[in-house]
């Protein structure tokens, strides 16, 4: 199978290259790289020019194309013809040397799918304890490993908000567990929503389909709206054994009060995308969790270390869903 990769970047030309690296070291390397370069300066073109990867396509976007939703949708149309499958992969992530193996091969085990996403292992500390575990109120269980749970999942679960669904799944009311909940088992897990930054698809679904632009600039939530439109078609996966570590680049992200309104807003539109007419009871959890989680929010205004940051992102959560009243996405 012949596969492109395509990086969407901006203002980030270390993690960029660290990225590129690991690219060279890989057992199967892209027929292609299209690196997207949304940034306003010429530091991330300085540095692809110094350094020699195979196959790399350097393109530098104007205003119009500028944005991770419009550069992937940018870099979607500059593929070569012959493609099979794309891939997609954030500025701020290293790869195993296997990963693109992994990842190809899952498309061979499983020819119905559409669309296969990496494993970031990186991010969480799990433990396997085996099939008849009993876990803590503190804890996440899951195919027989064990991670600790977070605060607010916690209290989801004395409240009774938790998420019916596995993770990668979304339930009616949204505010499911990612696949960021899923253990480091190697296996190869069916799900319905992918992280965009760590994904890849078959290049035929992007006949008739594109990246939403209703998500701009940073593009929060972007990959589960699209993901969820594509298991509307078919299948996706997860591979545990495509490993690659996210390093979240604090460059070109968005400032705390308009992060806090896009996790409102966006996680509104993509709850509709999977639940277009939700009874009242849905929008009752929906509505229910997003205020417990901008409560939270706000009161890591007195516990945490970061007061100013919590708080900004308290009042940007706070705003976004009273917009809703008056403006909801489209």
């Amino acid at each position: 199978m012949k596969f492109s990769l395509v990086i969407c970047t901006y203002m980030r030309p270390e993690p960029l290259l660290l990225l590129l690296e690991s690219v060279k070291k890989q057992t199967v390397y892209p027929n292609e790289i299209l690196i997207i370069d949304g940034s306003f300066n010429q530091e991330t073109e300085k540095v692809v020019e110094k350094n020699c990867f195979e196959q790399l396509h350097y393109f530098k976007v104007s205003d119009e194309n500028r944005g991770l939703t419009k550069q992937r949708n940018y870099g979607i149309e500059r593929v070569a013809e012959a493609i099979d499958i794309i891939c997609f992969l954030d500025d701020d992530t290293v790869l195993e040397k296997d990963y693109f193996e992994k990842l190809m091969e899952t498309y061979q085990l499983h020819p119905d799918a559409l669309g296969v996403g990496g494993y970031i292992y990186n991010e969480t500390k799990w433990d396997y304890v085996g099939n008849h575990y009993e876990a803590t109120p503190n804890e996440f269980y899951f195919d027989g490993w064990k991670r600790k749970d977070g605060s607010r999942y916690v209290l989801r679960k004395k409240l009774g908000l938790d998420s019916n669904c596995p993770p990668g799944y979304s339930s009616l009311y949204s505010h499911g567990r990612s696949v960021g909940f899923l253990p480091p088992s190697g296996k190869i897990y069916e799900v319905e929503m992918i992280m965009g930054g760590v994904s890849s698809f078959r290049k035929e679904i992007f006949e008739n389909m594109r990246f939403s632009t209703y998500f701009e600039g940073y593009g929060l939530y972007e990959d589960a709206d699209f993901s969820l439109r594509v298991s509307k078609m078919g299948t996706l996966y997860l591979n545990t054994k495509a490993k690659l570590s996210h390093y979240h680049a604090d460059s070109g992200r968005p400032n705390q009060y308009r992060y806090g309104k896009m996790v409102v807003r966006n996680g509104w539109f993509v709850w509709r995308t999977k639940n277009p007419n939700p009874k009242w009871r849905d929008q009752f959890k929906w509505h229910s969790i997003t205020i417990l989680l901008t409560v939270i929010r706000f009161s890591n205004t007195f516990t945490s270390h970061n007061k100013k940051k919590a708080l900004t992102e308290a009042v940007g959560r706070t705003i976004g869903w009273l917009s809703l009243l008056f403006s909801k996405p489209k």
